[in-house]
């Protein structure tokens, strides 16, 4: 039986590692974005939708006939408050309530660190559910991206797993990656065992691959079913080794508690 998957997002950085990553023989990958879409790799059965995840219309029609959306749309980066509400916030509470109305029963969520980004690393392991204390507006729209999907959850029985990504890049780029680094492979099948974990109601659950230095629990992870398979190790001989007492070591958020990610300052201009 085919299955066929929505990915909001799917041009972006996250996006474009996940699709081929997640194409499999009886699976249609239905592909939304604003933007352009690179074509189709070998092995991928794609539906390709130019649309954005806060036009509710475009996104009731999304959802016709999926059985799960991964939802990935958004700023991933810091944006002045009325974008973040807008898109992030405003747009995560469209594609549930599109999920729903479609009767799509499993959603899984792009959180971040972001979302707890002014816990001090000296607290310890960061553990899957740990209490929100953003560091940005766009951490923010994470602790809001959290807070719908519990909602949709209770309210509507839907199997919704929100995931707080770490970096997930093709390889760490500074020392602060080796502990916050999620593979693209290890995402993938992070977000297979989300896909597939049977009736696991909400969830919080840290993306990370399981790196020596790693910062993030993956408790809740590995008990839907994920096993990391990489290791951010392998790269550290490439990696210059950071300052201990910077910021970008200090706090789960790294250089986003700092004074260049102030952004309510920013835009009052005071």
């Amino acid at each position: 039986m085919t299955s066929r998957i929505l990915i909001t997002g799917s041009a972006g950085g996250v996006g474009t590692l996940m699709r081929t990553r997640l194409a499999a023989p009886g699976r249609v990958l239905r592909l939304l974005d604003i933007g352009e879409q690179p074509p189709a790799a070998e092995g991928e059965a794609v539906e390709v939708v130019r649309a954005s995840v806060t036009d509710q219309a475009a996104m009731d029609a999304a959802c016709e006939g999926v059985d799960a959306v991964i939802h990935l749309g958004g700023h991933s980066l810091e944006q002045p408050w009325a974008q973040i509400l807008d898109v992030n916030i405003n747009g995560t509470h469209v594609v549930l309530e599109a999920a729903r109305r479609n009767g799509v029963n499993r959603v899984v969520l792009a959180s971040s660190n972001h979302a707890v980004g002014f816990y001090e690393r000296s607290s310890g392991e960061a553990g899957d559910y740990l209490f929100p204390q953003p560091d940005t507006y766009y951490g923010v729209s994470k602790v809001a991206l959290e807070a719908l999907g519990s909602l949709y959850a209770s309210r509507y029985g839907m199997d919704v797993i929100a995931v707080r990504i770490g970096s997930c890049f093709e390889r760490p780029k500074d020392a602060r990656m080796l502990s916050t680094w999620l593979s693209p492979d290890d995402g993938a099948r992070l977000f297979e065992a989300c896909l597939s974990a049977p009736s696991p109601g909400f969830r919080v659950v840290w993306g990370v691959s399981d790196n020596t230095r790693r910062w993030f629990s993956l408790d809740e992870a590995r008990a839907l079913g994920y096993e990391s398979k990489d290791d951010s190790e392998v790269f550290a001989a490439d990696v210059p080794e950071g300052d201990p007492d910077s910021l970008a070591h200090k706090y789960l958020g790294g250089t986003w508690c700092g004074p260049e990610f102030d952004t309510a300052v920013k835009e009052a201009g005071r």
